[in-house]
């Protein structure tokens, strides 16, 4: 049977998805995409799909692949959405169709303990703190039991934890087939699983990361596979030119000090004064971070000229002076004792390579390239290209004659297929035109197929949108503050069950400081604010907020308890998308600003200055898409069902009175307007009160919410 005509049976109302989950309901756009998906998959090229939220874009691509009978490689945007890929979408698939499919789960080496470091890691404490010495002790216990390595299965360790980089694997340090630990290592495990599976599941730092190893002639990680399919595919451009690109980070040369002093004491003690070198290397690394200076709330820092911008040129000259002679130092070391343990081989391989990126940044950065610094508690200097698009329009172009997907070496595999590489891109937001020019012209992908799947909700019943006309307009110094006078009006409405996000750290500040003051412990509203905690312990709590049982207390500092069951969530930056909160818990979503690129950044700046050099419009051509693609993943946070309803709020007058606000709100789902505060105010006393008529013109719908 023809893929195709397999595909549509498997989604037919009868057929054996329905057999298999009761709620499943049939759907054209999910069968137009996995049929658009089916199609592609047989004959090769490139497809680029658009879903809507709600379509169930999961089992629209993993359909299509498991009935392919090709071997197949499905890559998402981050970790937390490769787990729940693999452990619950994809088995839920797999039994439903009945197939034989063996299945395997790859991540990045800093994904998983690295035995070899774990053993170094406590001789290289030093004088570390008492909560880094106790993570060792729990890493060190669980590294007993655990067969697969895979630091997420570790219950309490935070993913920001101190202690990972201490137990874990980079590029750089890893020792290959040199280690010591090599049958046992559970990175290599995890790859001989994917090696003999038939599909396997990786994120987009992945991928990358093995197109950038293959670029410098080394081993590749992934395996072999025809089919190759991008989940959240809009983060693929941002991520890729971070590993297209050359970096050098504060933490690197620390890792590499600390490397070096414990490798050398254990395997050359009495050779060379250790300490020395290795505090030569670590000093010069901290006089960097100093000359770069305080981050003053922007955490990119241009570099066009010799010295990054707000940066004191001697200290900066002499910090990078004294990191060359420092690893210079340690390189002729290290080569008078080329040959022996692994670990000083390793080392003297990694200051031959931090030596060459010193060097690349001492050059002029290329017009198809831009050079920043990212500053935090650490430093990063980085040059990437401007986009994918040049980089990797060759891997995958849709010619026959083209290598395989995943080994450019093999050749006569490639001739021997006659459709070529199938390659598979879908998101909610891809960009604002028909033609997803947004996504298509920066990952070299112009000459892809097309296809948008609208969105099986019923926005104008479901949500409404509202701009308030009296707010201060966004430039004025005032605006965050009374926006957050404004919300608290509306969240004591509403009585919570809000999410406001904001385009820039100084506003999210100040909207959170103000709500809190509004609302109190003990006022029945729950203010959270990103940064007080981790992303996926902040996004859990808000969720929980109207789920509390009743006579449920306040337990720990900060939980929700039943004083505190309104909850509202001021964000910014990530929780533009990945934060899904079905039901009543958000009903209320408003936006601060429109989110176009922030003046100052070097990537925006970059890209405005070729498109200008082009004869281009900046703003038309790349300001506008962009604001316009934010825009809508923001406002895709509201409606997550088929039940929910909401009122999204943007509180930028320029969406009303400017032209180029219809551009802007063609990008939003068909919500209805209201044009009164007292049409809002109505909207929201009828959400608390639980009739949804208000706002949009029926009650509430029964129909089942959507699978994934």
């Amino acid at each position: 049977m023809p893929l195709r005509e397999a595909v549509a049976a498997a989604f037919a109302s009868d057929g054996p998805l329905a057999r298999a989950h009761p709620q499943f309901r049939p759907r054209l756009g999910q069968t137009e995409m996995a049929s658009a998906i089916a199609d592609t998959i047989e004959e090769g090229g490139a497809l680029v799909v658009e879903a809507g939220t709600g379509v169930g874009k999961t089992f629209a691509y993993l359909v299509p692949a498991l009935l392919s009978g090709e071997r197949v490689i499905v890559s998402t945007a981050t970790k937390a959405l490769q787990d729940q890929l693999f452990s619950r979408d994809l088995p839920r698939v797999v039994q439903a169709l009945g197939v034989t499919a063996r299945t395997a789960l790859l991540k990045g080496r800093s994904s998983y303990l690295c035995l070899h470091r774990l053993e170094q890691a406590r001789p290289g404490l030093g004088a570390s703190t008492d909560a880094l010495a106790a993570a060792l002790a729990s890493v060190e216990h669980w590294a007993q039991a655990t067969p697969s390595g895979d630091l997420a299965e570790l219950a309490g360790l935070d993913e920001r934890s101190p202690v990972i980089p201490l137990v874990t694997s980079t590029r750089e340090n890893c020792l290959g087939s040199r280690c010591p630990k090599w049958a046992p290592c559970h990175v290599q495990r995890a790859r001989r699983e994917a090696l003999a599976a038939d599909v396997v599941v990786i994120n987009h730092h992945l991928f990358f990361a093995d197109v950038a190893v293959r670029e410098s002639g080394m081993a590749e990680l992934l395996p072999t596979a025809r089919v190759v399919l991008f989940d959240e595919a809009h983060q693929i451009n941002e991520i890729g030119v971070q590993f297209l690109g050359t970096q050098l980070g504060t933490g690197q040369l620390l890792d590499y000090a600390r490397d070096l002093l414990v490798s050398g004491m254990e395997g050359a003690r009495g050779f060379r004064d250790w300490p020395a070198l290795a505090a030569a290397i670590e000093h010069a690394a901290r006089d960097l971070r100093m000359a770069a200076g305080p981050s003053d709330g922007m955490a990119r820092r241009a570099w066009r000229d010799a010295v990054p911008e707000r940066t004191d040129p001697q200290a900066w000259t002499r910090a990078l002076h004294d990191l060359g002679a420092g690893l210079r130092a340690a390189l002729a070391a290290l080569d008078a004792l080329a040959g022996t343990a692994p670990d000083l081989i390793r080392l003297h391989e990694r200051a031959v390579l931090l030596l060459e990126r010193l060097a690349a940044f001492a050059q002029d950065c290329g017009p198809e390239s831009v050079r920043w610094l990212d500053v935090g508690t650490q430093l990063r200097l980085v040059e990437s290209p401007l986009n994918i698009g040049l980089a990797l329009q060759g891997l995958w172009s849709p010619a026959p004659q083209e290598p395989s997907a995943w080994d450019e070496g093999d050749v006569r595999a490639a001739a021997a297929d006659p459709n070529g590489p199938s390659w598979i891109f879908t998101s909610a937001t891809l960009g604002d035109d028909e033609a997803l020019h947004w996504f298509t012209e920066a990952c070299g992908l112009q000459h892809a197929r097309t296809l948008q799947v609208q969105s099986p909700f019923d926005y104008g019943r479901q949500s409404a949108l509202y701009i308030p006309l009296d707010l201060p307009r966004p430039a004025d110094p005032a605006h965050a503050v009374r926006l957050a006078e404004w919300a608290g009006e509306a969240i004591a409405r509403l009585g919570g069950r809000t999410l406001l996000l904001t385009t820039t750290l100084r506003s999210l500040h100040t909207i959170g400081s103000t709500l809190r003051k509004r609302f109190p412990p003990g006022s029945g509203i729950n203010v959270l604010v990103q940064g007080e905690a981790g992303k996926r312990q902040i996004m859990e709590r808000f969720r929980r907020a109207e789920g509390q049982a009743e006579g449920e207390t306040e337990g720990q500092e900060g939980e929700i308890g039943e004083v505190d069951r309104g909850c509202v969530l001021v964000a910014s930056a990530s929780f533009w998308e990945g934060l899904d909160v079905p039901g009543d818990a958000l009903q209320l979503l408003i936006i601060d600003k429109l989110p176009f690129p922030p003046p100052g950044d070097p990537q925006a700046d970059a890209r405005t200055r070729q498109l200008e050099r082009e004869g281009r419009s900046a703003f038309k051509d790349f300001a506008l898409p962009e604001a316009a693609v934010t825009l809508k993943q923001g406002a895709g946070r509201l409606i997550r069902s088929e039940t929910d309803m909401g009122v999204l709020v943007v509180a930028d007058t320029r969406l009303a009175t400017m032209g180029y606000g219809k551009r802007l709100l063609r990008a939003l789902p068909p919500m209805r307007r209201l044009q009164t505060q007292e049409e809002f105010e109505t909207t929201l006393d009828g959400l608390r009160a639980g009739t949804t008529a208000t706002v949009g013109v029926t009650t509430a719908s029964t129909r089942d919410r959507p699978l994934p």
